[in-house]
This record gives structure tokens, C-alpha cells and sequence, in this order.
């Protein structure tokens, strides 16, 4: 028997913003990197909260993750 899954669809789909701590923990890299990729253009932009608070959206830092991966798994296959 086949088992199919079904995905929420975007509009159902929860909102999370992330914390710099938590990026780091997701992303191995630390603060002055993420900064760093960030005025580079090649990592997710951080949401302002407030004067003094940033954070994440969990699906921007989702498909940067996974866009590392992918390019690892270009270049195995290359």
C-alpha cells in the first residue's frame, strides 16, 4: 500500500522567527559570520524587533540550509 503525504499549505503554515542563538545552533556559524554573510547578501536578512532585538525567519534560514546541501550535493554528483 502506497502512503501519501500531504503538506500544509502556506497559508497554514506557523510563522516562527529565531533568535541569534538559535541560528547559530542551526547554522554552526557564529555571530560575526552570520553578520558578516548578511551584508554580503548570502545569508537571510535578520526581522527588526525592536531597537535592540533581530531575529530570523525560521523558513529563510530552512531553505539556506538547504541550499548548502543542495551545492554539496552538486558538486558530489559534478
Amino acid at each position: 500500500m502506497t502512503e501519501i503525504t500531504t503538506w500544509p499549505s502556506p497559508a497554514t503554515v506557523e510563522k516562527r522567527l529565531e533568535r541569534l542563538p538559535a541560528v547559530k545552533a542551526r547554522t554552526g556559524l557564529g555571530r560575526s559570520e552570520i553578520y558578516r554573510r548578511c551584508a554580503l547578501g548570502t545569508f537571510p536578512l535578520p526581522v527588526k524587533l525592536g531597537a535592540r532585538a533581530s531575529a530570523w525567519d525560521s523558513h529563510e534560514i530552512d531553505r539556506w540550509i538547504a541550499g548548502r546541501i543542495a551545492e554539496r550535493d552538486a558538486k558530489a554528483v559534478a
